[in-house]
């Protein structure tokens, strides 16, 4: 018999292609937004982040900090969150990296946040599977073009439009921006 307080069945519903797409990119650095976590947590963000300034000294600033201004008007610009004085946020909000993220397992004590904490550790990792490949094959290219320029000699234009389309199939493809705004059924046909 299932516990129904215990909402760790709605955590299969949690998976790491849907978190990737809440990992994003601040600072060089690839993070996860204190709303984003709280809500895959399945806590406010609030009660979060008390849960962090309480154990503060697992988080140095490599682990999670805070954004500018000018980062959190950015971020309110793509996501469309509200803006302060309406109903929204007070303060920047906190990003997480993935050591961050890790280390709030410790401190999120519930059998969500530990399987959350999985998927979230399973998403990043794929993330860097990704991007490494992108990284061989583009260098594997570049060798390439390297040898076929040497042997065949650079005035070869359909040559040079064979590798330029090749680095443009390579390239990581576009993550895709969220829709905001209602959408009635018969507009999306």
């Amino acid at each position: 018999m299932t516990d129904p307080t215990d909402k760790t069945s709605s955590v299969e519903l949690v998976t790491a292609p849907a978190i990737e797409k809440r990992i994003l990119v601040v600072r060089d650095r690839q993070v996860m937004i204190d709303e984003d976590l709280a809500d895959l947590y399945g806590v406010e963000t609030r009660r979060l982040i008390e849960q962090v300034k309480r154990n503060i000294e697992r988080f140095p600033d490599d682990f999670m900090f805070q954004l500018s201004k000018e980062e959190a008007a950015a971020l309110r610009s793509q996501t469309a969150t509200s803006e302060t004085g309406r109903g929204g946020r007070r303060y920047a909000p906190y990003v997480f990296t993935e050591q961050g993220v890790a280390m709030l397992s410790g401190v999120l004590r519930s059998k969500r946040a530990v399987a959350v904490n999985i998927e979230i550790m399973r998403a990043f990792v794929e993330l860097r599977r990704a991007a490494a490949s992108y990284v061989a094959i583009e260098r594997r290219l570049k060798d390439l073009e390297r040898e076929t320029s040497a042997k065949l000699g650079q005035h070869d234009k359909q040559l040079a439009q064979i590798f330029q389309a090749l680095r443009q199939l390579i390239s990581p493809p576009p993550r895709p921006k969220r829709q905001i705004g209602f959408r009635a059924p018969e507009d999306e046909e």
